[in-house]
């Protein structure tokens, strides 16, 4: 099976495919920065470039014009090679997320969803992966438009198959919800045994999974502790320490990654900083984590702030990437804006999730 990748940002749900076993043919991606980041965390692991390369630009561009000859082209190759193909990808949210701007449908973002839906319909990819946040099932409005592109897929060819999914259940030290939908538009893909019903089907989306994410989020975990830089707090919690933060801080070992210097300074508040209790995440932002908890969901951007348990400052990138459970080997080079890093890590899939989903659709089929 074969992908073509859309809205891939850093590349992290691309990650947890390609650890899978499957193989990346296509990139998409409209912004450079992201995109040289991408290419960038893979050079020593993945070093050769994509089969059909790496594509710089917004998704429409392949829906007329020279750009979508050549896109139909490079499908139409890879079927004479027999090869299954697959689109996944992403729609930036902001739009449809709490809190975001939620204009939806009628937001520059919230037009990315169709677009992407436009660009299944048009190719027929074999299968496709679509993933967002829980605003766009959970929103009135936004769980209309959802439906409105469920029903233009299924009128072509697709059955579905959603789940609204924790990054907890997936061994991820983070609550996030995602929503992921599967469809499958060559139904020969499809066991004898798969019931459709009403173009859906059922997909083992929460089958076997490390944890339930509802019944870690009802365990003993600790409460807030008094801020001490440099304390030591040794675990002894009846909770699984494979979900805390720090417990993946030293997997990581985030002291001594070569993004552990990227952190945004704290110009001013110092003093108040250090009055935030450890795990204290209950204010909007400037949340502090706690080391032996899970983290919030990693969403750095329209001011979420998250505070090192036991360091006066915010947590680093080399950090924020072991709370979305990147690989170690896993860095962002150095030239590209601190922003721009926190924004593509926020944005991703986290790994864990990405790659357990990936390897339950390989098994599926």
């Amino acid at each position: 099976m074969v992908i073509f990748s859309f809205y891939s940002g850093v590349g992290m749900l691309d990650l947890g495919f390609q650890e899978a076993g499957f193989d990346i043919v296509f990139v998409n991606e409209y912004k450079k920065e992201f995109l040289d980041s991408y290419q960038y965390a893979r050079r020593n692991r993945y070093p050769n470039p994509p089969r059909f390369g790496y594509h710089v630009g917004d998704i429409n561009q392949f829906l007329s014009g020279i750009e979508e000859q050549t896109l139909r082209q490079y499908i139409m190759t890879l079927r004479q090679e027999g090869e299954l193909i697959a689109f996944i990808g992403g729609p930036p949210c902001p739009d449809f997320s709490v809190g975001g701007k939620n204009l939806g449908r009628d937001g520059e973002n919230g037009r990315l969803a169709k677009s992407y839906v436009d660009m299944i319909c048009r190719f027929k990819p074999d299968f496709f992966l679509f993933e967002n946040v829980k605003g766009l099932i959970k929103t009135q409005r936004h769980r209309e438009y959802f439906d409105e592109l469920k029903l233009q897929l299924q009128n072509n060819g697709y059955v579905l198959s959603e789940q609204l999914l924790n990054s907890l259940s997936f061994g991820v030290p983070q609550d996030r919800d995602r929503i992921i939908m599967m469809g499958v538009g060559n139904i020969s893909l499809l066991s004898h045994r798969v019931i459709c019903v009403n173009n859906s089907f059922a997909f083992p989306w929460k089958s076997s999974l490390p944890y339930d994410a509802e019944l870690v989020k009802t365990m003993n975990w600790p409460n807030t502790q008094r801020f001490a830089q440099y304390s030591r707090r040794e675990f002894h919690y009846n909770v699984p320490i494979e979900l805390t933060v720090e417990y993946w801080f030293r997997k990581n070992n985030v002291y001594h990654h070569s993004n552990r210097n990227d952190v945004f300074n704290v110009r001013g508040g110092l003093q108040k900083m250090q009055r935030i209790c450890e795990g204290d995440t209950s204010r909007k932002s400037f949340k502090r984590l706690h080391r032996w908890r899970y983290s919030p969901t990693a969403a750095y951007g329209n001011n979420e702030v998250h505070l090192h348990p036991y360091r006066i400052r915010r947590i680093s990138v080399a950090e924020a990437m072991a709370i979305q459970s990147l690989p170690i080997w896993f860095e962002l080079p150095p030239n590209v804006s601190l922003s721009a890093k926190f924004k593509m890590i926020g944005n991703g899939v986290p790994y864990l999730m990405a790659n357990i989903v990936a390897q339950k659709i390989r098994d599926f089929f």
